[in-house]
């Protein structure tokens, strides 16, 4: 059974993005909000099993909250939207490596 999980870097501060809130989306419902860990991830997998069905999702990190806490001045980025497709029975990882004025992402393992 395929799951879906996620964490975040900050590389402005070389170290995992603790705190971030992440939302999941799906067909422009929000499914779940959660907050990373001092890890930078979630505690538990995004979706899992049967919960993990087919189609279009959109992982929304609020980078721009995250980064005002620490005390950047005006980031450049508000919310990041990673919208991907999930087909049957595979397992998703989608980091996110960002600062306040950049980011990048891809599939992970």
């Amino acid at each position: 059974m395929g799951k879906l999980t996620t964490h975040v870097l900050d590389t402005a501060h070389g170290r995992p993005a603790a705190g971030m809130r992440v939302e999941l989306l799906k067909d422009g419902t929000t499914l779940l909000s959660t907050v990373t860990n001092a890890d930078g991830r979630c505690d538990a997998p995004l979706l899992e099993g049967d919960a993990l069905v087919p189609g279009t999702y959109e992982l929304h990190f609020h980078v721009a909250a995250y980064f005002t806490e620490l005390g950047v001045n005006c980031p450049f980025l508000d919310i990041v939207p990673v919208r991907f497709r999930v087909d049957p029975g595979k397992s998703y990882h989608v980091p996110l490596v960002c600062s306040a004025w950049a980011y990048s992402t891809y599939r992970g393992s």
